[in-house]
């Protein structure tokens, strides 16, 4: 952070037991949140912003300014990064500002890139004023994605990606499937409205409504992105209509059954026109 140095950790503890009091020398109109402010001290700028290395600790101070009749007490905290105030809570009083020194530490594990955060203040009474924080965390860019998890389904392509690097990533991507006879799908790379995080993942889909009735189909995803990211993924479908197929299958199944019924019909029928031959019996009288 500008007018500040980077301090080892140890040091930090009587950096943040100083809090300074200090008079307005002009007394200004009541503001709308309850006529206090918050900015960062020494004036001039509209930001926080730290640079350091994983495992390090970047000191700065904010202003609480209360330009009201009344004290205010107020609580400060921070969003999105690690911050540690001389005075978590605090009473304000009556047309004073207060300096209140406070800490970020950057994570041992970070990656390096940007991060966005917030040193906010809240009174009594709920009302909020907050200062953003930009904290850059020192080490080599690297820029590296894999393509995961791909799967073809009835009307869509799913797959994930992986920010495998250090740096954010805007990804493009391709699609191209081959059938049997040719192409079937073929989509210039075009970039995706997603941003994506050192190691985060992202679980997408692409549409395809006209995927191929019947055909035997491999489908290849490609992913670029800046600073020579780019990985690849494959997978093979058969498209087969199994509406139409279990469709014919039952009517041959029915065909079949109505062929045995009627043969069996026939067997019965042809047996009630010709009696069963009986041999006659011989009584021994001749006639």
């Amino acid at each position: 952070m500008p007018y500040a140095a980077r301090v080892p950790r140890p040091s930090l503890v009587p950096a943040l037991a100083a809090l300074t009091l200090l008079p307005l020398l002009a007394a200004a109109p009541a503001e709308a949140a309850g006529g206090w402010s918050v900015a960062p001290s020494g004036g001039g700028r509209p930001s926080f912003y730290a640079e350091g290395a994983p495992g390090t600790v970047q000191q700065d101070t904010v202003s609480v300014t209360n330009r009201g009749a009344r004290p205010v007490t107020v609580r400060l905290s921070g969003t999105g990064v690690r911050a540690t105030f001389a005075r978590p809570r605090l009473s304000v009083p009556a047309r004073t500002r207060a300096d209140v020194p406070f800490t970020v530490a950057v994570p041992a594990d970070a990656a390096p890139g940007d991060r966005a955060g917030t040193i906010t203040v809240r009174d009594g009474d709920g009302r909020t004023a907050t200062v953003p924080v930009r904290l850059r965390v020192a080490g080599p860019a690297l820029s590296a994605l894999t393509v995961e998890h791909l799967a073809v389904h009835a009307e869509r392509i799913t797959y994930e990606l992986v920010n495998r690097g250090t740096t954010v990533l805007v990804p493009r991507l391709a699609v191209r499937a081959d059938g049997l006879f040719g192409p079937v799908l073929e989509r210039a790379p075009r970039t995706l409205p997603v941003r994506l995080p050192p190691g985060r993942r992202l679980r997408l889909d692409e549409p395809w409504p006209d995927r191929p009735a019947l055909d035997a189909v491999d489908v290849r995803l490609t992913v670029t992105a800046s600073g020579g990211a780019r990985d690849s993924a494959s997978a093979s479908v058969r498209c087969v209509p199994w509406g139409g197929v279990a469709a014919a299958s039952a009517l041959a199944a029915g065909a079949a059954t109505a062929f045995v019924v009627r043969r069996r019909r026939r067997r019965t029928t042809g047996s009630e026109a010709q009696p069963p031959c009986v041999e006659a019996e011989s009584t021994g009288v001749l006639t």
